[in-house]
């Protein structure tokens, strides 16, 4: 099963590859077919991540109420979740979907794609290698030659960080977002440029979705 997911990304994007003549092109044209694809499940992911942050201050009464029994918290808690139809877990649908697909484009970029290519590729004259990693060019070429790819990896790092401090909230939730956001740009930085590229893209697609949302419920609750 898993062979298949990765020959169908590879498939994909050689087939996109045949339409716009640049695997970065490709890469972008797949990210967009992919979020196309779980619209529906990004609109319920980001409906979930905004009743949890208007109902926290209801969740916090029930926790200093119920702070001696943790058996009655949790049922009156879960009784609140169903009362007012919020599924605490809906968040974590869209990204449990995509795993698959971004791990499968990080094995074909590190390995399948250089070795069917004869020559480099790269997206535009922005990135010369799709396939190589910013510690690689790094190391390999000096910080003149991989500035593009470290700005790939900073925007791989804002976009995990991002999200989080637009969505309502408290300070420490945001907290923890920087924390992940820090420990992802390793992740960015021993990953295929193509990889950073898919992310970013789909960061960005789904910023602007989860903003246009957030925009409508708050004009939907100020009618």
């Amino acid at each position: 099963m898993w062979d298949g997911i990765k020959e169908l990304i590879m498939t994909a994007l050689q087939a996109l590859y045949s339409v716009t003549g640049d695997y970065g092109w490709a890469i972008i044209m797949l990210t967009v077919i992919i979020r196309l694809a779980l619209t529906p499940l990004t609109i319920k992911q980001t409906r979930s991540m905004y009743e949890m942050q208007r109902i926290q201050p209801k969740i916090k009464e029930l926790q200093k109420k119920y702070k001696n029994d943790k058996e009655k918290l949790q049922e009156e808690t879960l009784k609140f979740y169903q009362d007012n139809k919020v599924n605490p877990f809906g968040g974590c649908l869209p990204m449990i979907v995509q795993m698959p697909v971004f791990i499968a484009l990080f094995q074909v970029l590190r390995e399948e794609l250089p070795q069917s290519l004869d020559t480099v590729q790269g997206w535009w004259f922005i990135i010369p290698d799709l396939t190589l990693t910013p510690q690689v060019v790094f190391t390999e070429s000096g910080i003149v030659e991989a500035i593009p790819y470290l700005v790939l990896v900073a925007l791989f790092g804002l976009s995990v960080w991002l999200p989080q401090q637009l969505m309502p909230g408290e300070n420490q939730q945001k907290q923890m977002g920087l924390i992940m956001a820090a420990m992802m740009l390793y992740f960015g930085w021993i990953s295929p440029a193509g990889v950073l590229l898919y992310w970013v893209t789909s960061s960005i697609l789904g910023l602007i979705q989860q903003q246009l949302q957030i925009r409508y419920y708050a004009q939907k609750e100020g009618e």
